[in-house]
């Protein structure tokens, strides 16, 4: 319970900072046209606090809640954006225009830090859910990488990793889901998954170095190269599907 725990608080905050350091630098290129911008970047500073405390009162319950509905709010948001592009649903505007998969980052890491205080506080947790709802978190995830690694026309083959081992992962997290019997393989596949969400991170810190100025012109190049905050998104639904076999382990151990 304890490493399940550990496991969900480390998924929250690591999503949390995730939406807050990408929404920040998305949203201020947009120039936070719309007031509404300021939502993501102030709620996930609040799950990320809530997480890092592990706090168990209302208030972290309630900003939890908060995260998971502003999540589902700025999805429709990011919808919106593309549809009312010229040329409406497209490729082209699926590239350029507001990422559809970015805003359920918040969705998750709210209901991350909703199991982690359900499990702090020795309550049931079904555990066949969170096992497929991260299944489902880590698919998501694994598709907008998989959409704009094709823009990038997949120029270096690490690019591939994020859209063969995640999913595959996914995959044997719903099959466990589906059976309720965690699978040595199904742990080994959401480590590597956790090593893609670190390395990624590592690649694409060099990509903003490999930039024209590299780091000393790095208010233009944060924007240009690939984003640093994306692939630790990767690490944290990872890690919240370890908790859930931890958890379905548990259970299947207490029968």
């Amino acid at each position: 319970m304890r490493a399940a725990s550990r496991n969900l608080d480390l998924a929250a905050g690591t999503l949390s900072v995730v939406v807050l350091a990408d929404s920040a630098v998305e949203h201020y290129r947009g120039g936070f046209y719309n007031r509404v911008m300021f939502a993501a970047p102030l709620l996930s500073s609040m799950t990320l606090a809530t997480s890092v405390a592990s706090r168990e009162r209302s208030e972290a319950t309630a900003a939890h809640l908060l995260a998971v509905a502003g999540g589902m709010i700025g999805t429709g948001f990011h919808l919106l954006n593309v549809i009312r592009r010229e040329g409406g649903v497209s490729w082209l505007n699926l590239f350029y225009g507001a990422p559809l998969g970015a805003p359920l980052g918040l969705t998750f890491a709210g209901l991350f830090g909703l199991a982690a205080d359900h499990v702090r506080r020795s309550r049931s947790l079904p555990a066949r859910a969170l096992a497929a709802s991260t299944a489902i978190g880590l698919a998501g995830t694994a598709g907008e990488a998989a959409l704009l690694h094709f823009r990038g026309a997949f120029h270096n083959k690490l690019m591939y990793l994020p859209v063969t081992i995640p999913p595959l992962a996914a995959i044997a997290l719903a099959k466990d889901a589906l059976r309720a019997r965690p699978a040595r393989s199904t742990r080994m596949l959401l480590r590597a998954t956790v090593a893609i969400g670190i390395g990624g991170a590592l690649l694409h810190t060099l990509a903003v170095q490999r930039e024209m100025g590299g780091w000393r012109n790095w208010t233009q190049n944060m924007h240009a190269a690939p984003p640093i905050p994306a692939p630790p998104a990767f690490a944290a639904m990872a890690l919240a599907g370890l908790a859930a076999l931890d958890l379905m382990h548990d259970a299947r151990r207490d029968v």
